[in-house]
């Protein structure tokens, strides 16, 4: 992605959990300490380009400063339900930019068996959403209303993904209605 990609910024602007692994001296702000000193454990969450520098920058190379925690997004219970039945998961609830979000977060956790979920949840659930973004519309060519529903569960690639089903399948159309003339 590029540095002027609003999907990016967004991304890179979800709050992820984590925690010092010490004491930092004027950061007591942070949790609305009364103490101006960050006490070495205390949770927090902070913005992902901001956590993740922190992270892999610390100075103390044995034990990095800061240590990052997986968002409730990507929790076991969302893992689960993703390998269950993952087009029923609505991960627009859990972040606006699941897919994105969760890619950047693997690169740092390296967690092959989520890994493996997330690429078979992407796959059968683009399957389901150039399906509905191909047959949505009727004759007026507009979204249906019941593409509405199944639109509020999509993360913003998914919608990306679904915009361009729906665009192509209505130049197919318009395509096919020209050359019946």
């Amino acid at each position: 992605m590029s540095y002027y990609d609003v999907d990016a910024i967004l991304t890179d602007a979800q709050k992820i959990p984590c925690h010092f692994t010490l004491a930092v001296p004027g950061l007591g702000h942070l949790d609305a300490s009364s103490t101006p000193t960050l006490k070495a454990s205390t949770p927090l969450s902070l913005p992902l380009w901001l956590a993740e520098t922190v992270a892999l920058n610390s100075p103390t190379p044995p034990k990095p400063m800061l240590s990052l925690d997986l968002p409730e997004a990507l929790s076991p219970a969302v893992i689960a339900a993703l390998k269950a039945s993952p087009t029923s998961v609505d991960l627009r609830a859990q972040a606006p930019y699941f897919f994105a979000l969760a890619a950047r977060l693997l690169a740092l956790f390296d967690d092959e068996p989520m890994l493996a979920v997330l690429q078979d949840a992407f796959k059968k659930r683009s399957r389901e959403i150039v399906d509905h973004g191909s047959n949505v519309g009727g004759r007026s060519g507009g979204v249906a209303a019941e593409a509405v529903d199944f639109l509020r569960g999509l993360d913003e690639e998914e919608r990306k993904l679904f915009k361009v089903a729906h665009e192509s399948a209505k130049a197919a159309k318009a395509w096919l209605d020209d050359e019946k003339r």
